[in-house]
């Protein structure tokens, strides 16, 4: 009899409550009661209202958070600590002003033990796969911004995590820049199918590259209010796919969950 295959990451029953700094006795649930799973080979992506807890449930599954209740796991097994399998592409700048593009893309390679000369073959290689071949010597002030992503996205990958881990990578670049970043995140994935789990504000973006959207209610205590398989065909081009009926229809069905949450979260901002 064939086992099933574990999920790449499985949050279960999370919570996260935190306390103020200010009055101990307050107390803040940014996500309550959360299962949510990525297979192996699976892109997921999350999406809601601004602040409901979409990278606090990322942060868990880096084990950069622990949760105040619940469990994570990688492959079946328990997670305790740094998620060594994944890898994490953040919101914001985490390129080291002081050092080149090749010497930021190996950085983690250098803080794992890996040989100078091994990894600085490796970092040469990925540069060239994320279109950065030739700047190897730039430092990130003399790099346009959808240059410093690409770095941060080879970065990313260049020690080949079974989990990809990324958090509105591309929220900050104007449109075509975006979509071409989005083409190579999904070409590159198609290349390995790894497990990712994608944290955007973007519903186009989420329909355009997932296998599966999860919808999040906004906070406190968020928690999953939807999940829609995005059954469009692969490979494909995130411009081209928006034009497609079936992208129009799901898009539809999605918002239609997602609009009061938007709503709420969006009053809840004004009050605050």
């Amino acid at each position: 009899m064939i086992q099933p295959v574990a999920p790449a990451l499985s949050l279960k029953d999370i919570t996260c409550t935190f306390v103020s700094r200010d009055d101990p006795k307050a107390r803040y649930t940014a996500v309550a009661n959360t299962t949510l799973t990525v297979a192996a080979g699976e892109f997921v992506s999350v999406v809601g209202p601004t602040g409901c807890g979409k990278s606090t449930l990322l942060n868990v599954g880096a084990g950069l958070l622990s949760p105040s209740t619940g469990a994570v796991e990688t492959f079946g097994e328990l997670l305790s600590g740094i998620n060594k399998r994944a890898g994490y592409m953040f919101q914001g700048e985490a390129l080291l002003p002081w050092r080149s593009a090749l010497d930021n893309v190996t950085a983690g390679c250098e803080f794992a033990g890996m040989p100078n000369a091994q990894a600085q073959e490796a970092g040469r290689l990925w540069m060239k796969r994320v279109g950065l071949g030739g700047f190897e010597d730039r430092y990130p002030h003399q790099m346009s911004g959808g240059m410093r992503k690409r770095a941060m996205l080879a970065q990313t990958l260049i020690r080949d995590p079974d989990i990809i881990l990324m958090d509105e990578p591309f929220s900050a670049l104007d449109i075509q820049t975006r979509q071409l970043m989005e083409n190579e995140v999904l070409d590159l994935w198609m290349a390995k199918r790894k497990a990712v789990l994608f944290i955007t504000h973007d519903l186009d973006e989420a329909i355009a590259m997932s296998d599966r959207v999860v919808v999040l209610s906004a906070g406190p205590g968020t928690h999953p209010i939807g999940e829609f398989t995005i059954d469009l065909p692969r490979p494909r081009d995130v411009a081209e796919v928006r034009m497609q009926p079936r992208f129009v229809e799901l898009h539809a069905a999605i918002w239609a969950v997602l609009r009061e949450e938007v709503l709420k979260g969006y009053a809840q901002q004004k009050r605050a």
